[in-house]
């Protein structure tokens, strides 16, 4: 049986932080038979800012092993309402996962299971990826949400809530 992984990057979100300040997430959502997933069908949210630290961080990790794939470049004036920005944007990241997914050599990198497959912040990624958690990446990973509800995202307060189920605050 030949292995494959489809990647979805989808329903975008504004996430207000006060008054002034808003960012916009996407549903990230992983479908494979590949022996290198802990879990076969997952989505997570994240934001732009956490796909650039996962690329430096697979940077930093893979050193000059291989080439890493492009982001969508920042766009200091990003419009959060204009719709032409936001589906270049998901398809720029749709692209960077695509060509990510598909290295052997960052396959190996437990940062990348983790923000592909868990509900944990960066913060708390990098502790599980460093062995600084109680739970193992594969028990983060299984414990966060169903990844088998056709796709459903969960609720940002049970998101929470699992976070700080997984690893031990610092």
């Amino acid at each position: 049986m030949q292995e494959f992984t489809g990647v979805w990057v989808r329903d975008p979100r504004i996430q207000k932080e006060d008054f002034w300040h808003a960012y916009m997430d996407y549903e990230i959502c992983i479908h494979t038979n590949s022996l290198a997933f802990t879990k076969k069908s997952s989505c997570v949210r994240r934001r732009y800012s956490e796909f650039v630290w996962l690329r430096k961080k697979l940077q930093e990790n893979a050193m000059l092993i291989t080439h890493l794939p492009k982001l969508p470049p920042k766009n200091p004036f990003f419009n959060l309402n204009n719709a032409r920005e936001i589906g270049a944007r998901m398809e720029g990241l749709r692209k960077f996962l695509e060509e990510v997914v598909h290295s052997l050599v960052l396959l190996s990198d437990s940062c990348l299971h983790l923000f592909l497959q868990s509900q944990l912040s960066v913060k708390k990624i990098e502790a599980c990826a460093e062995g600084r958690s109680r739970y193992t990446v594969s028990e983060a990973i299984h414990s966060s949400g169903s990844g088998n509800k056709r796709f459903e995202s969960q609720s940002e307060g049970s998101m929470e809530e699992e976070d700080d189920m997984h690893c031990e605050s610092e």
